[in-house]
């Protein structure tokens, strides 16, 4: 299967290509020419498979310049670093379920995706015979930062450096980041938001003059954020994996419908779920949730898309983006895959910060979606009345989730069987739970977490408690119109 860029779809490069480059030349994102279908016969076989073995599947479909061993071999090592099951489905009442992505090495569902893509990054380079040595750029609102650097840390001929918001995560996202190892990794704060950071990073992407530096010290630039499509392609797989399991559960049968429900930021995560859909997957409905950051609630329902709006930082700091960089592969396909007029909202949008889209076109082509956002104070009414109810922790961003499922499904009267998107456990944001659910703030974390394991049946992971006993190895904070000379200093000091 060949990749096009959204923006010239005229370019055709194969997946070992589009994972290496991460971004196209043009500011393009990188989609499939083609989706391939699902049978009814292959999703019954999928049943059987372990995680490892529908992630190499799926994959497959889509990299075939890479074997279905080859590929297990990489899933199978990926999915080893995670504590059991790397998708676990668990019910938690009737035709309500949660997929819990977080049991891998940074407890977020970016480990699903992160923790496989340095296999496929690596091998990707061999098969194209590359010499010259990756420098990975990220940008992050939270967890991306933490899988990304646990991924890629002493990975050969490969150095990541991962960007954040110096105010915008919360402390134990902050402290996963700036006290991680490895001799490959750098990470540097940076000034304002992620929007900030974000786009910053685009700039290094496209500024010629700086990727012929870089090149001049033998280095290429990639993304491990999710316009990667080593990112995206992982994820489409949970979205089948939950459906496998509530088939072979007896919860559902061969042919029923389900909905997601998922916490949205970025647009990467609920994007796999349309791939998902566009492959064959029996989805009813996709529910977009949104924290206060509502942007893309206006979108779904209005058609607008505005960034001239008060930026909001909130207990879900991993959903504070109002710039959803994968948005833009779904306009792709709203807009019949037509380049030109996707390449036009895109120039809107870099100049007037909005562009507008049909709201006929919205229903027409992306019916499948319905959207909805939740203020801090139902956020935390809903992890406190979760917890009440069914004896579970939320973390803040699964909780919008579930808010605006069950604002959706009472209003709709809609009540499809529906997973919702677990993307991180609630320890990686004990205060904020733990006031939550128990009415008292607490400023220390480790103090609130060791509070919440003692009233609820989950441990919480050693390696968070440890964090508080590392040394801080990256403080600097930088503005965001020095990135581009944090890379250049990197890519000296790394040759």
């Amino acid at each position: 299967m060949k990749f096009i860029s959204t923006r010239n779809s005229d370019l055709k490069i194969s997946g070992a290509e589009a994972i290496v480059r991460g971004i196209s030349d043009d500011g393009g994102l990188f989609v499939p020419e083609s989706f391939p279908q699902i049978t009814r016969e292959q999703l019954t076989d999928m049943r059987a498979m372990s995680y490892p073995q529908r992630a190499a599947f799926i994959i497959s479909l889509f990299l075939d310049e890479f074997t279905y061993d080859e590929l297990l071999d990489y899933t199978t090592r990926a999915y080893s670093r995670f504590d059991g099951d790397a998708c676990p489905v668990v019910c938690v009442d009737d035709g309500l379920y949660l997929a819990e992505l977080w049991h891998g090495p940074t407890f977020a569902f970016k480990d699903i995706a992160l923790t496989l893509l340095p296999h496929l990054m690596s091998a990707s380079r061999a098969k194209l015979g590359l010499k010259d040595k990756t420098m990975i750029l990220v940008a992050t609102s939270g967890d991306t930062g933490k899988a990304a650097l646990e991924g890629f840390k002493d990975v050969k001929d490969t150095s990541i450096i991962v960007f954040y918001p110096s105010q915008g995560v919360s402390n134990m996202q902050k402290l996963q980041m700036t006290t991680q190892d490895g001799e490959n990794v750098y990470v540097a704060a940076v000034e304002g938001n992620f929007d900030d950071a974000q786009t910053a990073v685009k700039v290094i992407f496209n500024d010629p003059a700086v990727k012929a530096e870089l090149s001049e010290e033998g280095w290429s630039l990639s993304s491990a954020n999710s316009i990667n499509l080593g990112r995206l392609l992982p994820q489409i797989v949970y979205y089948f994996s939950a459906y496998c399991d509530l088939l072979e559960s007896e919860e559902i049968e061969d042919g029923d419908v389900v909905n997601f429900s998922v916490p949205t930021g970025n647009f990467g995560n609920i994007l796999a779920a349309y791939y998902a859909f566009r492959m064959g997957l029996p989805i009813s409905r996709l529910v977009c949730a949104s924290n206060s950051n509502n942007i893309l609630t206006d979108f779904f329902t209005k058609g607008e898309y505005d960034t001239a709006r008060e930026f909001i930082r909130t207990i879900s700091p991993s959903m504070d983006i109002l710039v959803s960089s994968n948005l833009e592969r779904l306009l792709f396909e709203l807009l019949g895959r037509d380049s030109g007029k996707l390449t036009k909202l895109m120039t809107e949008l870099k100049e007037k910060g909005s562009y507008c889209v049909d709201v006929e076109l919205l229903r027409s082509k992306a019916g499948l979606f319905t959207a909805g956002c939740a203020t801090e104070e139902y956020t935390r009414e809903t992890m406190d009345s979760f917890f009440e109810s069914y004896d579970y922790l939320l973390d803040p961003h699964t909780a919008v989730a579930v808010y605006v499922h069950n604002s959706y499904s009472v209003k709709e009267g809609d009540y499809t069987p529906t997973v919702i998107i677990s993307t991180a456990s609630p320890y990686k944001f004990p205060a904020v739970v733990y006031e939550a659910v128990c009415g008292d703030r607490l400023k220390d974390e480790f103090k609130a977490a060791k509070k919440l394991e003692s009233i609820s049946a989950l441990e919480v992971p050693e390696s968070l408690t440890s964090l508080q006993y590392k040394p801080i190895r990256f403080e600097r904070v930088y503005a965001k119109d020095e990135l581009d000379i944090v890379v250049k200093e990197r890519a000296k000091e790394w040759k």
